[in-house]
C-alpha cells in the first residue's frame, strides 16, 4: 500500500473525515509523500502531457506574448517574468529563447522568477534551463515572487489547486468529505450538518465546487498588477460559464482512475471556473481579458505561421510531427476542433492602464 494512503487512513481514523480540499492538498502537496513532491509526472513516460511538452511552439508564443506585454507596459527597466508551476521548465526555456531572438531588450530587462514547491521538479527545471538556470530565482511561494511590475505565466496551475465540494440535500448543502468505509478503506461521504451561505438550494445530488485557493490566487495577482503594473496569463481547462457538477478527476499513466484508489500516486484536478476568476479579478479593479479557447488564442498569436516556418526547415517526418502538434494544441487543420483547443481557455488579468493584450479580442475584456 502506498505510504500516503497509510498516512491518510491513520489521519482519518484519528481525526475523522476530512474535506475534499484537504484530501487534494495532501495528495498533491504533502511535504514528503505528495504526488508533486516525489516525482516528475510529465510526458509520455509520466501520467499526463502538457502543452509545452507537446511542442516548442507553445512556449515560444507565450514568450513573444510576454515580450509584447513588456513593450506595451512602456518597456520598464525593471520587471519580473514569473512562472507559477513551471513543470519541467520547458515552457520557460522556449519562451526565453523566442524572446531573446525577437525582442532582445525585453530578454535583457526581465528578471526571471519561478515558483515551485517540488524539489524534484526544481532540479528538473534547472537541468532543462541549463546555463540560464544561474540567472533564475526560485521561490516556494508566489508572495515572495511578486514585487514591482510583473508578467506572470501559469499553465495548468489552477486546475490542481484544491477545492471544497458540497452536495445538495433536502435540508441544505452538505460538505463532501473523505472518510472510511465499513472495510476501513477510503470513501466519500457527507457532513451530517448543512452548511449555510452557499446560495439557493439546487436539486438533490447537485455538486457545488468552491475553489477558495484559486480565488485567493486570482485576487492576489489582480491586486498586485493593479497596484504595480503588469499582467498575468492563465491557461487551463474549464468553462467560462458558471456551472455545477463533480469535476474531480484522477489521472495515472494517461488514464482516468478512481480519485481515492491511489492517493499520492495519481494526479488530481478539477475544472477551472473562469467566471469566478473573472469576478474576483474585477472586484480588485483589474482588467480581465478572455477567457478565449486556447486554439483561438494560439492562432491569434501566430501558431500557424510558426508551424509553417518550422516545417520548412524540417524533414518530412519532422514536418508531419509539427503539423500534428499544431493540430493537437489548436485544431489547425479545419476539421472538428480538438479537446485541448476548445476545453482549454486563456485568460489574462491585467493593469487597467494596459490596452488590449495579444491574443485577446478587445470585446472580450472586462473591468474597464
Amino acid at each position: 500500500m502506498p505510504a500516503l494512503k497509510d498516512a491518510l487512513l491513520a489521519l482519518i481514523a484519528d481525526e475523522g473525515p476530512i474535506s475534499v480540499e484537504r484530501y487534494m492538498g495532501l495528495c498533491l502537496g504533502h511535504p514528503t509523500l505528495g504526488y508533486y513532491t516525489t516525482r516528475d509526472p510529465f510526458g509520455v513516460d509520466g501520467d499526463f502531457t502538457t502543452a509545452p511538452e507537446i511542442s516548442q511552439m507553445f512556449g515560444e508564443l507565450l514568450g513573444l506574448w510576454a515580450a509584447q506585454v513588456w513593450h506595451d507596459m512602456g518597456a520598464p527597466a525593471s520587471c519580473r517574468l514569473i512562472e507559477i508551476g513551471p513543470g519541467r521548465g520547458t515552457l520557460m526555456a522556449d519562451a526565453l529563447r523566442a524572446m531573446a531572438r525577437a525582442l532582445p531588450a525585453a530578454a535583457a530587462s526581465l528578471s526571471v522568477h519561478m515558483v515551485e514547491t517540488s524539489p524534484v521538479l526544481r532540479r528538473r527545471q534547472q537541468a532543462t534551463l541549463g546555463a540560464r538556470a544561474g540567472q533564475i530565482i526560485w521561490h516556494e511561494r508566489i508572495e515572495d515572487a511578486l514585487e514591482g511590475p510583473v508578467i506572470v505565466l501559469a499553465n495548468e496551475l489552477l486546475d490542481a489547486l484544491p477545492v471544497r465540494q458540497f452536495v445538495a440535500a433536502p435540508d441544505g448543502w452538505h460538505e463532501r468529505l473523505v472518510g472510511l468505509d465499513a472495510g476501513g478503506g477510503l470513501s466519500f461521504g457527507l457532513a451530517p450538518a448543512a452548511t449555510g451561505g452557499l446560495g439557493a438550494l439546487l436539486p438533490a445530488g447537485t455538486v457545488l465546487e468552491i475553489p477558495h485557493a484559486a480565488d485567493a490566487l486570482a485576487g492576489r495577482l489582480a491586486s498586485h498588477v493593479v497596484r504595480h503594473g503588469g499582467a498575468a496569463l492563465l491557461i487551463d481547462y474549464g468553462s467560462g460559464e458558471p456551472g455545477t457538477g463533480d469535476t474531480l478527476q484522477a489521472v495515472k499513466r494517461h488514464r482516468f482512475v478512481d480519485p481515492l484508489a491511489e492517493p499520492g500516486e495519481a494526479d488530481l484536478t478539477t475544472q477551472v471556473q473562469f467566471g469566478r476568476v473573472q469576478a474576483v479579478a474585477k472586484a480588485m479593479q483589474a482588467r480581465v481579458h478572455g477567457p478565449v479557447p486556447q486554439g483561438v488564442f494560439l492562432a491569434r498569436l501566430g501558431l500557424a505561421q510558426r508551424a509553417e516556418a518550422l516545417m520548412r526547415q524540417a524533414a518530412p517526418e519532422g514536418a508531419a510531427a509539427i503539423a500534428a502538434a499544431a493540430e493537437r494544441l489548436a485544431g489547425m487543420d479545419g476539421s472538428a476542433p480538438t479537446a485541448m483547443a476548445t476545453l482549454f481557455k486563456a485568460m489574462a488579468i491585467a493593469d487597467p492602464g494596459l490596452g488590449d493584450l495579444p491574443g485577446f479580442d478587445s470585446a472580450g475584456a472586462a473591468g474597464d
